[in-house]
C-alpha cells in the first residue's frame, strides 16, 4: 500500500509523467467529441432502431465507442488499421522479407512496416464505409443516397478514421500506453453509463437473482482475467562462465519469463471484427435475385441468429488467433540465437535447434492454456444470454477482456514511468 501512495505520490510531482497523462486525457476527449459529429443525411432514428434489434452491429458500435449509433465521422474507429494489421501478419508469415522486414531490421524496418499498415488501412477503410453504407440501405436503416452523397459520406468516413488513428499515433509517441488499445477502451467505457441505465429501466424483479450471480461471475472472470494476464513461466538460464585476465565474468543465473498471454488483447479484437463479415455479406446478398446469393444471404443469417453455433466459431477463432500473434510477436529461434551469442544457455539443453524446440514446446503449451481461458470468457456472456434472455449480457465478455488487458498493460507501463522516474 505505500508503494502505490508513493506512485501516485511520484503522478502529481513528476511534470513529465503528468503531462503525458493529461495528454492522453485530452485525446479522449476529442475522440468522444469526434463521435458525436454525424455524417450528413442519415436518419439517426431509424438507424437506432435497427442497431436496437442488431447485437452483433451493437458489439462494433461499442468498440467504436457509440460511432455508430450516430453514424459519427469516427464510425469506422481503428477497425481499418487493425484489419491492415492481420493482412500485413499474414503476409509477415508468407513472405520472408516482410518478415524480415518486421522482426530483424531493428526500428528502421518496424517504422517502414507500420507505415505499410496505415497506407494499406486507407482503401480499406474505403471498402468498410461502402460497405457499411450499402448494408443499412439494404436493412433500411439508411434512406437512398445520390451518388455524390454517397461519395461525399465515404470520403468523411474515411478522414474521420485516418484523424483516429493519428490521434492514437500521437498518444503513443507524446502520451503513455497503447494508443490503439486506449481508443478502444475509451470506446467502450464511453458506452458503459447508457448501457447501465438501459438495462435498468428494462430489469424486473425476477431477474434480479440472475443479475446478482452474473455480477459474481464478472468479478471472477475480472480476477481470472488478471491472474493469467500476469501469470508467466519462468525458464532458469545460465551464462557461461569468462576468463578474462585476472577477472572471471559470467557464471550467474537468471530467468527468461515467457507469459501465458504473448499475444495480448489482440485476438479478441481480430475475432470480433472478422465476425462481421458475415454479417456484412448476409445483408448484401439479402435482396439479391440469384438464387445461390440468396441461398448464401439466408445462411449466413441462420448462423448469426445460432446463438451456440456462433459461441462456437467466437471461441475457436479467439484461440487460433491466440497462436496465430504468439506466433507472429514471439520467435523461439531468434531468442535461441540471442542466448547463443550473448554465452547464455538453459541447463540442460543444448544451444542453438535444442533450445528453439524446447522454448517453442513451452511457449505451445502455455499459449494453450491462455487461449483456452480467453476463449472461454468472451463466449460466457453469449451462453448465458442465451439462457437467461437478458440482451445486456451479449457484449460483456469481450469488453471486459479488452478493458482489463489495456488496464494492466497501461499499470505496467505507469510503474515503469515511475522507476524511471525514481531513478
Amino acid at each position: 500500500m505505500q508503494g502505490f501512495f508513493k506512485k501516485c505520490k511520484t503522478l502529481f510531482t513528476d511534470r513529465s509523467l503528468r503531462n503525458k497523462i493529461l495528454f492522453v486525457v485530452g485525446i479522449f476527449f476529442i475522440f468522444r467529441f469526434l463521435s458525436a459529429i454525424p455524417v450528413p443525411g442519415i436518419d439517426l432514428v431509424r438507424l437506432n432502431q435497427f442497431l436496437a434489434s442488431n447485437q452483433f452491429l451493437g458489439l462494433f458500435n461499442v468498440l467504436s465507442g457509440g460511432g455508430l449509433s450516430t453514424f459519427s465521422i469516427v464510425m469506422l474507429g481503428i477497425g481499418p488499421y487493425i484489419t491492415a494489421s492481420i493482412i500485413m501478419q499474414v503476409l509477415s508469415m508468407m513472405i520472408p522479407s516482410v518478415k524480415e522486414l518486421m522482426q530483424e531490421s531493428g526500428e528502421a524496418g518496424r517504422r517502414t512496416f507500420n507505415q505499410y499498415i496505415r497506407l494499406l488501412s486507407v482503401p480499406i477503410a474505403v471498402l468498410q464505409a461502402f460497405s457499411f453504407i450499402k448494408y443499412l440501405q439494404s436493412q433500411g436503416a439508411i434512406g437512398a443516397l445520390s451518388a455524390g452523397a454517397l461519395t461525399t459520406n465515404i470520403i468523411i468516413i474515411v478522414g474521420g478514421s485516418v484523424l483516429l488513428l493519428w490521434l492514437a499515433e500521437l498518444i503513443n509517441e507524446f502520451g503513455i500506453g497503447n494508443g490503439s488499445s486506449l481508443i478502444i477502451m475509451a470506446g467502450i467505457l464511453a458506452q458503459i453509463p447508457s448501457q447501465i441505465s438501459q438495462f435498468l429501466f428494462t430489469l424486473t424483479p425476477d431477474q434480479i437473482p440472475v443479475v446478482l450471480l452474473y455480477i459474481a461471475i464478472g468479478l471472477l472472470a475480472i480476477a481470472g482475467v488478471v491472474y493469467i494476464y500476469e501469470a508467466e513461466r519462468p525458464v532458469k538460464v545460465t551464462y557461461a562462465r569468462q576468463v578474462r585476465g585476472i577477472r572471471t565474468l559470467g557464471g550467474n543465473e537468471s530467468y527468461l519469463p515467457l507469459r501465458l498471454t504473448q499475444a495480448g488483447v489482440m485476438p479478441i479484437i481480430f475475432a470480433s471484427s472478422l465476425l462481421l463479415f458475415p454479417q456484412f455479406l448476409a445483408g448484401f446478398f439479402a435482396t439479391s435475385t440469384r438464387p445461390f446469393l440468396l441461398s448464401l444471404s439466408q445462411n449466413l443469417t441462420s448462423f448469426l441468429q445460432n446463438t451456440m453455433l456462433y459461441s462456437i466459431v467466437y471461441f475457436v477463432l479467439v484461440v487460433f488467433f491466440t497462436y496465430f500473434y504468439t506466433a507472429v510477436t514471439f520467435d523461439p529461434k531468434q531468442i535461441s540465437d540471442n542466448l547463443q551469442k550473448n554465452g547464455a544457455f538453459v541447463p540442460g539443453i543444448r544451444p542453438g535447434e535444442a533450445t528453439n524446440a524446447y522454448l517453442a514446446a513451452i511457449v505451445t503449451r502455455i499459449t494453450l492454456v491462455g487461449s483456452l481461458f480467453l476463449g472461454i470468457v468472451a463466449v460466457l456472456p453469449l451462453i448465458i444470454r442465451t439462457t437467461t434472455g437478458i440482451t445486456a449480457f451479449a457484449i460483456g465478455g469481450t469488453s471486459l477482456l479488452i478493458v482489463v488487458s489495456v488496464v494492466i498493460d497501461l499499470i505496467r507501463r505507469f510503474s515503469a514511468q515511475v522507476a524511471m522516474s525514481e531513478y
